[in-house]
């Protein structure tokens, strides 16, 4: 079973609940989607193919407890959720960061998901699953990037509708650099 991958790395957190935590980022490669403010373009192609063991075996040598698989968008690839129970199985606390255009009902229930839906700004609003938010979980967490005052709006109006501050543990909102005043 095989991956395509960007990169492996030890960092902290710089997101979400774990913010500060020390963390292994495995980064998928490709994505289907071309957010206008997109800080990872670097991942939308290339990457080299890693078995399922080479990846587990890099994560355990960084010896951090927390996992966080991103992209690109990890779920672009089938072998993704494997990848996320195999993890889960080792014993780290995983999170998925997803821009929210991909299915997640096959992700482990162990997983912490962190979708990402997309504002108006993003140029990429049409492809928001929307049918993913029943299957948000207490554990999960809902972000969005906002570019401006539209995105913000669009984004409590969402908070709002589909009462996610009731259906997540974290409702996260990050601003675009040089976007927001």
């Amino acid at each position: 079973m095989e991956l395509r991958l960007t990169e492996i790395f030890h960092s902290l957190q710089g997101e979400s609940r774990t913010v500060g935590c020390p963390t292994v980022f495995v980064r998928l490669t490709g994505c289907p989607q071309r957010c206008v403010w997109c800080d990872t373009e670097y991942a939308f192609s290339g990457g080299e193919k890693w078995t399922l063991a080479a990846i587990r075996e890099q994560v355990a040598a960084h010896g951090a407890h927390y996992v966080t698989v991103t992209g690109g968008e990890p779920l672009a690839q089938p072998n993704c959720l494997p990848l996320l129970t195999a993890l889960c199985d080792d014993g780290y606390q995983v999170s998925l960061e997803t821009g929210g255009a991909m299915d997640i009902a096959g992700v482990d229930e162990r997983v912490s998901v962190v979708m990402d839906l997309k504002a108006p700004g993003s140029g990429e609003q049409h492809n928001n699953r929307l049918e993913n938010i029943p299957l948000l979980k207490a554990h999960h967490q809902v972000k969005f990037v906002l570019a401006d005052r539209k995105d913000y709006d669009w984004a409590r109006f969402m908070l709002d509708q589909h009462q996610l501050h009731k259906r997540v543990s974290d409702v996260l909102f990050s601003p675009v650099q040089d976007g927001l005043a």
